[in-house]
């Protein structure tokens, strides 16, 4: 079968870059052809157009065009060189693209995905609409709608809770393009009940769906810099708990900190900068002693990974980001890994709660089953 994607398969992010390998992975190892539909719209990281600021809204929504644009310079122009060229590998090695140059025409791109059999829309926050754009109906695959392929998505998150009013009643017209609908939160698969009536399907994020990573982390170079053990905290948006609870940590168990390099990141390092690809930054996951993390990629590979672990909540107007690793962590039955703020004292009561695991790889492995079964079902409707 010959399947496109349709996600964020292009952003230098560990998080998107592994979602992305994980789901291509899982239909190329059940024997189908699966690509990724080209598709780079400038919104996304480059900030896009700006529009006339005729209200506050229209106003904060320039600011936050201005700010991509500015990013995707500093990052493209003054970057970490090292870092970006190892995204371009991994790219090559590990998602089938062999070119990293962004398509001279989109347009083009989403229509020759007209040849596709099954289309997938999916995973990652497609459905997240931004500040400045909304929500794209290409990720809706609105463009597909004449095409003979069959449309599905697959773990589909709209990052938050909630939608305004004014996005909620878009939903209706975006989400009649689908032949099957699944999300990866159950916030998610709420809105979507409320806008179509029926209840989509409930999966997991598709790194989820992989029982071994071992592609990725057996090439990998040493994680760490020297044999130490050492704590590995991924932190995105604010450095708000996640550095008082590093640090703690860290202090606790005598070990440095390493922290991956994150070009959008506006406050002082947390420890140490380390410049991996995404496939040492799992690598970087898997031999660590401890994981503090405020991701929900960070979290999902410390559970694959059996990896003592806080969830550092972020606070202030990003804590509506906390749904999706709450959600997860929820599913899993460690809830109590979520700290909503800094608290030394419930630092150093979840450093000495050990956690079952062998509980977690149940929950897991159910959470798995509805993955591949979901996808399973999909395959079969469009076979002859």
């Amino acid at each position: 079968m010959n399947i496109g994607i349709l996600t964020f398969h292009f952003s230098d992010n560990y998080g998107a870059a592994l979602q992305a390998y994980a789901l291509r992975r899982w239909l190329t190892e059940r024997g189908h052809r699966a690509s990724f539909i080209d598709y780079r719209p400038a919104h996304i990281e480059r900030g896009g157009r700006l529009c006339v600021p005729t209200s506050p809204a229209k106003l904060k929504a320039d600011l936050k065009v201005v700010y991509l644009a500015v990013s995707s310079f500093l990052h493209q122009h003054f970057g970490h060189r090292g870092q970006r060229e190892k995204f371009v590998r991994f790219r090559e090695d590990f998602l089938g693209i062999s070119t990293d140059a962004a398509p001279t025409d989109n347009g083009a791109s989403l229509a020759a995905a007209q040849a596709y059999d099954l289309i997938v829309a999916g995973s990652d926050q497609i459905w997240s609409p931004s500040q400045h754009f909304g929500f794209d109906p290409n990720y809706f695959l609105a463009f597909a709608q004449s095409f003979r392929a069959r449309k599905i998505s697959y773990a589909a998150s709209f990052g938050r809770d909630r939608v305004s009013p004014d996005e909620a009643a878009q939903l209706p017209e975006l989400l009649h393009h689908f032949d099957a609908i699944s999300v990866r939160e159950a916030s998610g698969a709420t809105l979507v009940e409320r806008t179509t009536g029926q209840r989509p399907a409930n999966v997991p994020d598709p790194t989820l769906l992989l029982n071994s990573y071992a592609e990725l982390t057996d090439p990998a170079p040493t994680a760490s810099p020297g044999t130490e053990p050492y704590l590995f905290c991924y932190g995105l948006r604010s450095p708000d708990n996640i550095r008082q609870t590093a640090e703690l940590v860290a202090s606790q168990l005598s070990c440095p900190i390493l922290s991956p390099h994150n070009p959008h990141r506006r406050w002082v390092e947390i420890g140490q900068t380390v410049y991996p690809d995404p496939a040492e930054w799992v690598a970087l996951v898997k031999n660590a002693r401890f994981v503090v993390t405020n991701s929900f990629h960070g979290t999902v590979f410390s559970l694959l990974f059996k990896k003592p672990f806080i969830v550092a909540g972020l606070t202030g107007d990003k804590a509506a980001a906390n749904a999706r690793a709450i959600h997860l962590l929820r599913a899993v039955g460690l809830e109590n890994r979520f700290a909503a703020s800094f608290s030394a004292q419930q630092t150093e009561a979840l450093m000495a709660t050990a956690i079952d695991w062998a509980a977690v790889d149940q929950r897991l492995a159910d959470l798995r089953q509805a993955g591949n079964e979901f996808l399973n079902g999909q395959l079969k409707a469009v076979a002859p």
